[in-house]
């Protein structure tokens, strides 16, 4: 019974001692402003600040990265953000009711295992699939196919005459008027033939008719 009295005893002593210790440090206005450590004119905005000495009491820093709140002497802060690393500082001893500090949190980048998404379950579904695709017509395959006999022969019946094909015909045309221009052209009624084969064309159709009657 003694023992368990005197542990008692031991334990309150000794949380009264911390409770007094922590008592006896001097209360402080910790404010400050928490900025990027690589480009200073950058803020860091809602930070949290956890007070590891105090049963890890926090507080955040607004959107502007400024904080301020009531702190002890002694104490020590820690600064956490997403993307940085976490900082810790101890307020120090100087007797002022305010200290002020500026806070430069590094940022921290996370470099993520690759992952690669694939569209099929399997590898055989993926092999099916692969070998059943329909590969697409090269640049080569494309030109063979718009220049051959049947694709030509299409377009020619399809598409209208350029104006390169309208020139030439016009061009051929007047060349050769050029080069009949002072030939003479044949008569037919100076052409002995040409009566030959009309009297016999009347003659045959006169015989027709006696056979007919």
């Amino acid at each position: 019974m003694m023992r368990h009295l005197l542990a008692t005893l031991l334990l309150f002593f000794a949380a009264a001692t911390v409770f007094a210790q922590q008592k006896e440090q001097p209360v402080v206005q910790f404010s400050g402003v928490v900025h990027n450590a690589d480009s200073t004119a950058v803020v860091v905005p809602y930070v949290t600040i956890t007070n590891i000495t105090d049963n890890n009491k926090q507080d955040l820093a607004n959107y502007k990265g400024y904080f301020s709140f009531v702190a002890h002497e002694q104490d020590t802060l820690r600064f956490t953000c997403v993307g940085y690393a976490s900082q810790t500082i101890v307020i120090p001893q100087k007797g002022n009711k305010s200290y002020t500090i500026h806070v430069d949190l590094k940022p921290e980048v996370t470099n993520l295992p690759t992952f690669h998404v694939f569209p099929w379950a399997t590898t055989d579904e993926f092999k099916r699939d692969f070998l059943s695709m329909k590969r697409a017509d090269d640049d080569i395959e494309i030109a063979r196919k718009n220049l051959s006999r049947g694709s030509i022969e299409a377009m020619a019946k399809t598409l209208p005459r350029s104006a390169n094909e309208i020139q030439s015909a016009y061009a051929q045309n007047e060349h050769i008027n050029i080069l009949n221009q002072h030939s003479l052209m044949p008569n037919p009624l100076f052409n002995p033939i040409a009566w030959g084969t009309l009297i016999k064309q009347i003659a045959d159709g006169d015989k027709s008719r006696e056979s007919g009657n």
